[in-house]
């Protein structure tokens, strides 16, 4: 098994980092923390394929087995997604296989930039969805305008009730203007009193761009720490976002995505059960040089069908891609 040295929060890690170095011996490819590799497996949706697609782009998937918590499910997965640009507009395509095919819902997008009362922005995009199992329903969380995340509901994985803003720039340090792309899991964190944990892009007017972290004992009334989780000069890079929450070997950790100029690559780094370790632990994913990556994955989101594990992913530029979607092992 080849092994990838932990590189942590020095100066010399984050050198390496932004060089996109990899230390390994052997031939088996094994990423840090103990994870699997995830190789390409097919391209799952493209822009110029689907019938909304007012902008040419799309982002952000997140996909969720619904076989066993809807009734009548269209498929077995759900797999949500957006735009980004204005107009937006939350999307959803589904499958009986985790890796596809997908068919697009004839009626996406199923949120729109103008849900009267509530709000009318600019767009909406960056749509995370997770099943609360005590609320028995399905939550999305996303984004619209930048500086705002928001929650809506469902049964049924298609038609949604707004509840309300979870997360605003307001409730961050002074100067962020973005508080975005969130994600949110079931993750107990008995110190807090917290049940669910939020990982999250801010950005400020220097326009660097960090990870940040909350915290709620309900998923709806949230606690927001004002350090970052994950700073970009702390693992050599201009920029991080698309966090995603994963656990391993009984510790858990934040997997993200780094802009194009700093390789492109998905990064990871050790929080710990209580998020007060920082390690960073090195490059969990690499893109292929040419497409559909052309250099760069973003926005990983993970799941498993028949004991297989998957990775469906943002493959090539910002705002210029298509999703696609990797198999581990």
């Amino acid at each position: 098994m080849r092994r990838r040295t932990l590189l942590r929060g020095t100066a010399a890690s984050a050198a390496a980092l932004a060089a996109g170095a990899t230390l390994h011996t052997g031939r088996a490819a094994a990423a840090p923390g103990g994870f699997p590799d995830y190789t390409y497996l097919r391209t799952l949706l493209t822009p110029s394929q689907l019938s909304y697609n007012p902008t040419g782009e799309i982002i952000f998937p997140c996909v969720r087995g619904v076989y066993d918590r809807l009734s009548n499910p269209l498929g077995r997965y759900y797999l949500y997604y957006a735009p980004h640009d204005a107009p937006g507009g939350i999307c959803l395509a589904y499958a009986n296989e985790l890796a596809g095919p997908y068919t697009e819902y004839r009626g996406n997008p199923i949120v729109r930039r103008d849900w009267d009362p509530h709000y009318s922005v600019s767009h909406v995009s960056s749509p995370h969805v997770v099943w609360n199992a005590d609320a028995r329903e399905l939550w999305m969380y996303f984004h619209g305008e930048n500086n705002t995340t928001r929650l809506a509901r469902s049964r049924n994985g298609i038609d949604f009730t707004y509840d309300r803003v979870v997360l605003h720039t307001s409730q961050l340090p002074s100067g962020s203007n973005e508080a975005s792309y969130a994600r949110v899991f079931r993750h107990d964190l008995p110190g807090r009193n917290a049940r669910w944990v939020m990982v999250f892009m801010r950005n400020d007017t220097s326009n660097r761009r960090t990870i940040n972290w909350g915290w709620s004992p309900d998923g709806l009334n949230w606690s927001f720490d004002q350090e970052p989780l994950i700073r970009p000069q702390q693992v050599g890079v201009r920029d991080l976002s698309g966090p995603h929450l994963l656990h391993r070997n009984g510790s858990t950790f934040v997997v993200y995505h780094t802009d194009k100029g700093s390789g492109g690559n998905l990064l990871i780094t050790e929080v710990g059960n209580d998020f007060s370790r920082r390690d960073h632990l090195g490059v969990f994913h690499r893109p292929l040089s040419g497409g559909p990556d052309n250099g760069r994955v973003a926005a990983p989101s993970f799941g498993t069908d028949r004991g297989v594990s998957y990775m469906v992913y943002e493959a090539g530029d910002r705002l210029g891609g298509s999703i696609a979607v990797a198999r581990a092992g």
